[in-house]
Formats: C-alpha cells, structure tokens, sequence
C-alpha cells in the first residue's frame, strides 16, 4: 500500500479598500463574492464563506497544501479588482489595499468561523474593522507595529 498525503488546513483571509474607502456596495456585492468564489475554486481551492463590508471582505478556505497563499491572494485581488473596473460597479478608483491577514484554524472551529463571516453585517454594528482587525493579531499573538497596520479612515 503507498503512502499518501493528508492535510487539514483552514485559512481565514482579510483584507480592505484601499484607503478604507466604503466603496464596495450592496447592489453588487454579491456577484463580487461569486467571482472571488470562482478564482478560489479555480486554484483548487475550497471556499467555506465570503462576506463584507463596504471597506473590507473576509473569506475562508479550506487550503490544499500546495497552495501558495500570497499567490492566491495577489491573484484574488488582481483579478477582483479589475473584474470591478470591468463591470463598473463604481464610478470611483477602486483597488485592495496592500497586505492582508491570515489566520489558521482548526476542523473543531470551522462552524463559529463560517458563522462569524456570514454575519459581517450584525457584526460590525457594534465593532469598527480597526477594533476587530486588531482582535485577530492579538488573539492570534501576531506581533504588529500601529505604522505597518491597514491605513485606517477615522
């Protein structure tokens, strides 16, 4: 009998507008997901929950691990960002701030974390993305300097 891989690995990715702008709108938020859906999956990679903001978006994947993950950022965001520009969901410059945060998770978590993204909306009625962001590094014990964090709107 040959040996084989086995991996378990779930990731949790955020990142914002540039500049924080609220530029990502109802109307269209939708199909935007869906499209970022489409380039996950076309990676080989599984999507377990999209949701956001009109400043930021999270996603969760379960992640085979030949995935790189800085490349398949880099190609969500290049890619999403002119699949707006091409439909024109904004009469406004629209581009993904650099950076982003990842943040792993065991199977036993899956379901809170699913459910954590499906709420954005109730979510973020009572914590601003700045204090949730700095939740994630700090319950994730990542170091950060305020200077290297997300450029944040006051």
């Amino acid at each position: 009998m040959a040996a084989g891989t086995f991996h378990q690995i779930y990731i949790q990715v955020i990142f914002a507008v540039k500049g924080r702008e609220s530029l990502i709108l109802p109307v269209w938020e939708e199909e935007l997901y869906k499209y970022i859906t489409g380039i996950v999956q076309n990676k080989g990679q599984k999507m377990l929950a999209i949701n956001g903001m009109p400043d930021h978006l999270h996603f969760f994947i379960g992640m085979r691990p030949t995935c790189c993950l800085s490349d398949l950022v880099r190609e969500v965001k290049k890619s999403s960002n002119a699949f707006i520009k091409e439909k024109k969901f904004t009469r406004f410059k629209f581009e993904w701030q650099e950076g982003y945060g990842a943040f792993s998770y065991s199977s036993s978590g899956l379901d809170p974390v699913i459910q954590y993204i499906r709420n954005q909306k109730e979510h973020h009625k009572k914590r601003t993305f700045k204090e949730e962001y700095k939740d994630f590094l700090e319950k994730f014990k990542i170091e950060f300097k305020e200077e290297f964090l997300f450029d944040w709107i006051e």
